[in-house]
């Protein structure tokens, strides 16, 4: 890919990199010359990403879940290039349907992964950025983190407990004088990638939403962000507008938010219970996006 040198030197650590908003992101990064960082669960997509991107490029197979592989990339990545200026946690897992539908244990394993997962990150990216006074954190949230959803609430749940991680470490940053410290939050709208191929379902439907944003505008706002840090961004004009609107009539808003996900749940055609990628990685779901508006246009439900 041509590159330019944009970026030259800066090092950014992208959790959930294999597709999505992470694998879009690295994409544009490593064609403005940043040192990547690539974790996921499926190292074959990573080295694939990895070639296509470029040699200044590391791939760590990691499971955000587990404390010990957010310090291996860590290490990896201090080993490699010396230094983190950036760390993205948007490695991130659904789990869907009625609550009393859902596994307790994939309830659980969602929150291991969404939020544990974001903790971790933070945890450790946080330290190296006092110690060297400058960093940037990006989280990416989720409107359903500050709007409830109704049969995602798994999801909504551990996307509320990023926001509140994210505004506790902007005050703390704020508190201990850390001006060169940025914590930064994205809350994007449903969007169109791979999360709903592999979110656990327990709706009897097949996972989607509408309308549904392109994953293009999220990955423009995170990169944004190593421009212009920012506390909190709402990314399009529905997550803005439902923001809006739950702020100045929270009980509409409400309301009429969770009639629209029931109805869409409901129009969705048929579909079998599955636990998608919580305890193991899926073949499918690669690219950046998950194809889910090109079906219901072939459907004739866009």
């Amino acid at each position: 890919m041509g590159k330019t040198a944009k970026r030259n030197g800066l090092t950014i650590v992208i959790t959930g990199a294999s597709s999505g908003f992470g694998k879009g992101a690295a994409r544009r990064l490593a064609e403005e010359g940043a040192n990547l960082v690539l974790a996921a669960r499926r190292t074959a997509l990573l080295e694939e990403l990895a070639e296509e991107c470029g040699e200044n490029t590391l791939v760590v197979t990691a499971d955000v879940s587990l404390e010990a592989d957010v310090a291996k990339i860590v290490k990896e990545a201090l080993k490699r290039f010396g230094h983190i200026d950036v760390w993205i946690n948007n490695a991130a897992v659904g789990a869907i349907g009625p609550f009393t539908e859902v596994p307790a244990e994939d309830i659980t394993r969602a929150v291991h992964i969404n939020v544990l997962g974001t903790m971790f990150g933070s945890h450790f990216a946080l330290r190296h950025f006092q110690e060297r006074k400058s960093g940037i954190l990006i989280n990416v949230g989720s409107i359903a983190g500050k709007v409830p959803f109704p049969y995602y609430t798994p999801y909504s749940m551990t996307k509320f407990a990023v926001n509140g991680l994210s505004a506790a470490l902007q005050q703390e940053m704020e508190l201990g004088g850390y001006d060169g410290i940025h914590v930064c939050t994205l809350h994007p709208w449903a969007t169109d990638t791979p999360w709903f191929e592999h979110t656990a379902n327990y709706t009897g439907h097949a996972a989607e939403m509408k309308p549904m944003d392109d994953p293009q505008e999220v990955v423009d706002a995170m990169i944004g962000l190593i421009d212009n840090p920012q506390k909190n961004v709402d990314v399009g004009g529905k997550s803005s507008a439902a923001a809006i609107s739950r702020k100045l009539m929270p009980g509409v808003a409400e309301k009429m938010n969770a009639k629209q996900v029931q109805k869409v749940i409901r129009e969705a055609p048929p579909a079998p219970y599955t636990s998608g990628s919580l305890y193991h990685p899926m073949a499918g779901g690669t690219e950046v996006s998950g194809g889910v508006r090109e079906r219901m246009e072939r459907e004739g439900r866009g």
